[in-house]
């Protein structure tokens, strides 16, 4: 039920390059469903603040191969 729409992207598999954010905000998306507000409301936040900084993108949205770094950042948040 709640998934990003791309597939499972073999083409790019272990280069370190899929962006994350589509599954994250899946999960967020599903936290809203249940109720769960708070949790998803800081989920957002926290995608919202990574890509502010511009700091860390993956390829797909400029940037260079960093798809843990990127995880990373966002789960400090």
């Amino acid at each position: 039920m709640f998934e990003p729409v791309h597939g499972s992207a073999p083409d790019i598999a272990g280069k370190g390059i899929a962006n994350p954010i589509g599954q994250i905000w899946s999960g967020a998306m599903m936290l809203r469903h249940l109720g769960a507000l708070e949790a998803a409301d800081a989920v957002e936040n926290a995608i919202a603040q990574v890509l502010a900084k511009a700091q860390v993108r993956t390829p797909d949205i400029g940037g260079r191969p960093a798809r843990r770094i990127l995880e990373r950042r966002l789960l400090r948040r």
